[in-house]
């Protein structure tokens, strides 16, 4: 096996060890281990936190997102949706799962709620960001899958 095959088995092998101890940590390790983000072309009319007046942070986030659920009468709440922010990704607006089932089909969970592609664009929510890990399109699109599927992201107590 090449060098870089191990390398990539040894960083696999310490975000499995990771996750599995429940530290959160692997999520906050991957973007320093060479996990690539993908960018798409956002729109100039496209929400951001910073464009509808919000903090470019965690908070900010969630409260910019929630003004555009509002808007698109979308339910959930502040508390529910950073319960499972911090579930999934500690924060980390580039987390991205590299070892789970999806990750295995070649479709990884990214961003704050851990999204896959085909939902993030499924469940897009028009005025925000095309990019997944954009924090208010990722959080406003998983909001949106979960009021289809759960009736509100308040109602997922675990991986959805």
């Amino acid at each position: 096996m090449p060098a870089n095959g191990q390398r990539r088995t040894r960083t696999a092998r310490l975000v499995r060890t990771l996750a599995v101890a429940g530290t959160g940590a692997a999520v906050l390790a991957l973007p320093l281990m060479g996990a690539t983000t993908a960018s798409a072309a956002t729109p100039a009319s496209a929400r951001t936190a910073a464009t509808v007046g919000y903090p470019n942070n965690l908070d900010g986030w969630i409260r910019a997102s929630l003004a555009v659920m509002a808007e698109k009468n979308i339910p959930g709440t502040y508390n529910g949706i950073y319960r499972n922010v911090m579930r999934e990704s500690s924060g980390n607006p580039l987390a991205i799962n590299l070892w789970d089932s999806n990750a295995a089909k070649g479709i990884p969970s990214k961003g704050l709620l851990q999204v896959i592609d085909p939902t993030f664009k499924a469940y897009h929510v028009a005025g925000t960001s095309y990019d997944i890990y954009d924090p208010v399109a990722n959080i406003t699109a998983a909001c949106n899958y979960a009021a289809a599927r759960y009736g509100s992201i308040d109602n997922v107590f675990g991986a959805y």
